[in-house]
């Protein structure tokens, strides 16, 4: 009895020392899966390198800006009081610069004999430039019939169309500039101010007086702001690249202290420069990107560049 007492506690103390074996290998094993997955992780990349930029208090003109064509001053149109004349010669043509009184076309006739007689002339009424021209060689002339139209003085203005409430901050005298092209500015002055709006449209025009050789042409589309007298305010604002328009509103994307980013949307206000003013959705001191921000989503990391 007592050696089989003996047997059966060695064999106990064997598979006890088996167990053990086993949990310290299964445990070291666990120990190098979590070392090797730890090892195997990915460090996340950031998606983009930006400087951050918060909004600062800037001080400006205030403007309204606006939409609108330029168009002739005045135009001409000019045809001929002798109808059923031929045109003898033309003299004029589109671009070209003329001074009241100057010949535009001769007219003349057939005698039986075979020759050519002139009985009027066709003169420009004003100074202008010559914007449609109707007329060629030999053609007869008819009653009511266009020849030409005349540009008076080569004027041009701006008309910019705005709402009754922003034509109410309209006056006469007031500056504006117009932007074209790429980029490039005409500056103007509000010469009149529509009494009334159109009311399908619900807009009404403020004329914008245009400087000679300023290298636009009529029918030109053209986006500009006029300057509300010298009345200034401050406004929170922030460079124009920081913030994103998308579907009709605006974005930013603020860092946060893990490097992430976060899309707020904000309200905008006016532009000045290259600067834009926040009017909501966003406090102040908080950094956000100052470009980048079309390549960027929510949550996205950035590497911030230090000053």
């Amino acid at each position: 009895m007592q050696m089989s007492t003996s047997g059966s506690n060695k064999g106990r103390m064997v598979k006890t020392v088996i167990l053990l074996a086993l949990m310290a290998a299964l445990s070291a094993c666990s120990g190098k899966d979590e070392k090797a997955q730890t090892a195997q992780k990915p460090t996340a990349k950031p998606a983009l390198t930006v400087r951050a930029v918060q909004t600062a208090p800037a001080q400006w003109m205030r403007t309204i800006s606006a939409n609108g064509s330029v168009a002739a001053w005045q135009e001409a149109i000019i045809g001929a009081q002798l109808p059923g004349l031929r045109i003898m010669e033309v003299k004029a043509g589109i671009g070209d610069w003329v001074r009241q009184g100057d010949v535009l076309l001769t007219l003349g006739n057939r005698t039986r004999d075979g020759g050519d007689y002139i009985q009027g002339r066709v003169i420009a009424p004003d100074d202008g430039v010559i914007s449609a021209a109707n007329a060629s060689v030999g053609s007869t002339v008819q009653s009511g019939a266009e020849l030409f139209r005349l540009i008076r003085k080569g004027r041009l203005e701006w008309r910019a169309e705005l709402t009754a409430d922003e034509l109410m901050l309209v006056r006469k005298g007031m500056s504006a500039e117009i932007t074209v092209g790429e980029g490039r500015t005409v500056k103007g002055r509000v010469r009149a101010i529509s009494p009334s709006v159109d009311p399908q449209t619900r807009y009404g025009h403020a004329l914008v007086d245009l400087p000679n050789g300023s290298g636009l042409i009529a029918g030109l589309f053209a986006r500009g702001e006029i300057r509300l007298g010298d009345a200034h305010e401050i406004a929170q604002t922030l460079p124009q690249s920081a913030v994103v328009q998308r579907d009709g509103a605006a974005y930013v994307y603020a860092i946060g202290a893990d490097g992430k980013v976060q899309e707020r949307k904000v309200a905008i206000g006016q532009r000045f420069g290259d600067r834009i003013a926040i009017i909501a959705g966003l406090d102040a001191g908080v950094s956000v990107a100052e470009s980048g921000g079309a390549f960027l989503t929510d949550g996205d990391l950035v590497q911030v560049v230090k000053e």
